[in-house]
């Protein structure tokens, strides 16, 4: 695993407790930052995996 993915993940699962948190307690602004978060880490460690791939040649 690279930085990228496990920035990525972690990223992922921060954006994930915001966005239950604030569907909980009814925030919507926080409700909608975790939603972003949760995309951005997506896509960071998407982008790992794909550094990943193409390390290993394939």
């Amino acid at each position: 695993m690279n930085k990228d993915q496990v920035k990525g993940r972690l990223k992922e699962a921060e954006g994930k407790v915001k966005e239950v948190t604030g569907k909980v307690i009814g925030n919507k602004p926080l409700e909608n930052k975790g939603t972003v978060e949760k995309a951005v880490g997506k896509v960071q460690a998407s982008y790992g995996d794909l550094k990943n791939e193409i390390k290993k040649g394939k």
